[in-house]
């Protein structure tokens, strides 16, 4: 029995009242977090992904979401957004005409499956570039059987199929060809079949391969390997390999783009007043930020040319070499202290006097606006 569906609006966390906005909004943050990408080999996630994007898919559009707010899901069965639809019917309808899944007919060497994998790296390996050693889990040749599936290369007609390959199945005017399910559409089957392998002429084993990082890579960046994925059948080219880079998250760094930021670097009220010299640490090394004379909190600074190389990929797909980089940016923190020696008492109280004589424009401008709303024409035609 299929698995009852989740209401989509629970599945979205939001209200059935929320404005498409407030839909795409939830669906991002949802989306970013189980997008298969970040978690490559995570059934659950991959689940959660689809279903979030079902939903949005159905609540975002107006017809789509009137008929679910009325019917539910059972509202779209049958109309191209559900199981038995016409949609359906026509893929599997041309599916057969074009040879395509299962009903495609095998003859002859099949090329192997395509892998994909994750490639976790630091911020620092991402930002310089870097040479990884990947262990990939693959499909290779049998060597018992060097790929046959077969003790002898013996094999007998196929017993289901009659040695034909197919069955041809007639719906009204149409006459649909399906592979042989047991002879994968050869016509013949193994008749002593490997006992290393089962017949497969493959067994699981274990490869190590070597990838270039480009400077600049990016959560998210695919890297491709030819020809290292699953050996094909039987004797059939190899699929091949995909990377997904997933970059670390920093102790000290936020990166957005090619842009890396220190969100609050605490300063004394000293260094705010009367201005100061910071050394900031970058990802290689160290650099100077000069802070000026009446700095206030939320002030932001940028090194020229500390953050991430741009990277460029060409219509081939291939890393193109960019000297540009982007900024360190780093917003100051004032910090008002919690513990003063009695000197710094009494020097903090002597510029408290002071500011009482002598106010600042901006803070004699911010208690004129004080003043002038507690201001009436009364009071004033009163002086």
């Amino acid at each position: 029995m299929a698995a009852q569906k989740r209401d989509y609006y629970e599945v979205l966390g939001v209200a059935r009242e929320s404005t498409v906005e407030e839909i795409e909004v939830a669906y991002r943050k949802l989306a970013r977090k189980y997008h298969p990408d970040r978690n490559i080999g995570d059934p659950h996630a991959e689940a959660t992904f689809k279903e979030c994007t079902e939903a949005h898919e159905v609540l975002t559009r107006a017809e789509l979401r009137e008929r679910y707010d009325r019917y539910g899901h059972e509202g779209l069965q049958g109309g191209g957004g559900g199981q038995g639809g016409f949609a359906d019917i026509m893929n599997d309808l041309f599916g057969a005409f074009m040879g395509g899944g299962q009903q495609q007919r095998r003859r002859g060497p099949q090329r192997g499956g395509d892998l994909r994998m994750a490639l976790d790296i630091t911020l620092l390996e991402a930002a310089q570039g870097v040479k990884k050693e990947v262990k990939v889990r693959r499909f290779e040749t049998c060597l018992e059987c060097t790929g046959t599936g077969s003790k002898t290369n013996k094999r007998n007609q196929c017993p289901r199929c009659k040695g034909r390959g197919e069955f041809v199945q007639r719906q009204g005017f149409f006459e649909l060809r399906q592979a042989c399910p047991t002879c994968a559409g050869s016509g013949t089957v193994i008749a002593d079949p490997c006992t290393n392998c089962k017949g497969q002429g493959r067994v699981q084993g274990e490869r190590t391969v070597s990838i270039s990082v480009p400077p600049g890579a990016d959560t998210g960046l695919r890297l491709f390997v030819g020809g290292e994925g699953d050996v094909g059948e039987p004797g059939g080219q190899r699929g091949d390999l995909e990377l997904v880079v997933r970059v670390a998250d920093h102790k000290l760094f936020q990166r957005d783009g090619v842009d890396l930021f220190i969100e609050e670097w605490p300063i004394t009220f000293s260094q705010a007043a009367l201005g100061t010299t910071l050394e900031i640490p970058t990802l290689t090394g160290r650099t100077k930020v000069t802070v000026p004379a009446g700095t206030q909190t939320g002030t932001e600074f940028r090194a020229r040319g500390e953050g991430v190389p741009e990277l460029k990929i060409s219509r081939q797909g291939t890393p193109i070499e960019n000297t540009r980089k982007g900024d360190l940016r780093v917003t100051v923190v004032v910090e008002t202290p919690a513990h003063l020696t009695k000197r710094q008492e009494e020097l903090l109280r002597a510029l408290a006097e002071t500011e009482h004589k002598e106010v600042s424009p901006r803070r004699k401008g911010f208690f004129e606006k004080v003043r002038d709303l507690f201001t009436t024409p009364e009071t004033d035609a009163a002086r």
